[in-house]
């Protein structure tokens, strides 16, 4: 996940993203957003955050609990926001995905 520095709403952009740091991925023991499952957040209108994401596999057993985790800890960051999250598996997730602070942490497990 890139944010455009031009976007009108960077500051909210930012803010979402690091609240989705807080998101751990309860097998990997590794943020969704080093884990690289995070693709996009935007606002496509007024009061509403999207963010769109994966998962490590199509039927992650974990799957329920990362998407519940996005939701709270955005609901929690944007009280006033509806949070909508759309999940998809193209481009399907794998490890060239993660970042190099995930794979530290991969490593330390």
């Amino acid at each position: 996940m890139i944010l455009d520095s031009t976007d009108e709403n960077y500051g909210n952009l930012s803010r979402a993203e690091m609240a989705l740091y807080e998101v751990i991925d309860p097998e990997l023991m590794v943020n969704i957003v080093d884990l690289g499952l995070v693709y996009d957040v935007e606002i496509p209108q007024d009061k509403h955050l999207k963010v769109t994401m994966t998962l490590t596999t199509p039927h992650c057993p974990m799957g329920e609990a990362i998407q519940t985790g996005v939701r709270n800890v955005l609901e929690k960051e944007f009280p006033d926001y509806e949070v909508e999250i759309d999940l998809t598996f193209e481009p399907a997730w794998n490890y060239d995905m993660v970042s190099s602070e995930g794979m530290q942490q991969l490593q330390e497990r």
